[in-house]
């Protein structure tokens, strides 16, 4: 599925299944919360955190989702073209740090 797909298949489902968007203001708000439990379930597994009992079975792919679910959902409230957006942004960081990071001693 293509980022543009994916937008395309998220409207339809806020518009049916989800019978319409929030705000973006609360989408924002609920994007900032499901950022936030990537970022617990990262330090219980990569950082020095230890996992709760009710944290074990919860699954990181799934809450990259959710995160991705609500950035869509913001996109196309804001009219914004996703794939377009990242491939103009992937342009801008290859030509801005063409020689950047090779140079960076702190990466080698």
């Amino acid at each position: 599925m293509t980022i543009t797909e994916a937008q395309k298949k998220i409207d339809q489902w806020i518009n049916t299944i989800g019978v319409r968007y929030f705000d973006p203001l609360t989408n924002t708000a609920v994007l900032m919360e499901e950022v936030g439990e990537v970022a617990r379930i990262m330090s219980r597994k990569y950082g020095e955190q230890s996992f709760k009992e009710s944290d074990k079975k919860i699954d990181l792919g799934d809450e990259m989702a959710d995160v991705l679910f609500v950035l869509m959902c913001l996109a196309n409230q804001c009219e914004i073209d996703l794939e377009q957006s990242l491939l103009k942004n992937l342009d801008k960081k290859t030509n801005r740090d063409q020689e950047r990071h090779q140079n960076n001693p702190k990466l080698k």
